[in-house]
């Protein structure tokens, strides 16, 4: 299986302070890969390196064989933030049919990222007048126009009720299965098992790089919060 990102010896550096510190690792195609670690550990700006929008002090960052931020990724990655980049005084349909056209994406993409993330039924209210969730699907709708192949989503499942994060993460699989690869970070533990590969932060660095069952023999724990506790004490 290729690698669709790899990150090596990466550092960024604000303020005069080291917030990303020699991070290594891989991000295969076809497979789910989350970032987990508390608010403020450095997950948001390790993303924004992936997708090259972060000025980095060192290391290098590879995605779908070139250097990340180069023009030829522009329609073959997709990108979520944790604060959805659509526009309040335009409909959820409205959004896509204009971020679609500035992908090139097919005009059909519009109405099949709408069902693929459950939209049907506010597609044509003003993303203004949405919930922070529902927003939030906005966003991600609109990272998935065109079918990139990498999908970077920055906590994309903060403020939904479980049954619709239940159907997000059953939705990352199924692009995975398509041949896309998925970088998802997350400050929730219980998120951590739907993953296929888990990175682990904290304070700018890894603490580790494993499948989640590996992570729980290593550490000798039944779950992933105590493996990831486990893990700070002995770093």
């Amino acid at each position: 299986m290729a690698d669709s990102v790899a990150v090596n010896g990466l550092r960024v550096v604000r303020g005069g302070r080291e917030v990303v510190r020699g991070v290594t690792f891989e991000v295969p195609e076809g497979s789910v890969t989350g970032l987990l670690g508390p608010s403020g550990c450095g997950k948001t700006t390790l993303l924004r390196c992936v997708v090259g929008v972060q000025v980095v002090a060192g290391g290098t960052v590879t995605v779908l064989g070139h250097p990340a931020g180069s023009p030829v990724l522009r329609d073959r990655v997709g990108y979520s933030t944790q604060s959805p980049s659509v526009y309040a005084d335009l409909t959820v349909r409205e959004n896509l049919r204009y971020f679609a056209s500035v992908l090139r994406a097919p005009a059909a993409d519009v109405e099949r990222v709408i069902g693929e993330v459950g939209l049907e039924e506010r597609a044509d209210q003003l993303v203004g007048t949405l919930s922070g969730g529902e927003r939030g699907r906005a966003g991600l709708a609109a990272a998935l126009l065109g079918r990139p192949e990498l999908i970077v989503l920055d906590e994309p499942t903060v403020g939904l009720d479980p049954v619709l994060r239940e159907e997000l993460w059953s939705l990352f699989h199924r692009l995975a299965d398509r041949g896309a690869a998925l970088l998802v970070s997350s400050h929730v533990m219980d998120e951590a098992a739907r993953c296929d590969r888990l990175l682990l932060m904290r304070d700018g660095a890894l603490l580790a790089d494993d499948t989640p069952q590996a992570l729980r023999d290593r550490t000798g724990t039944a779950d992933l919060e105590q493996a990831f506790l486990a893990l700070v004490r002995t770093a």
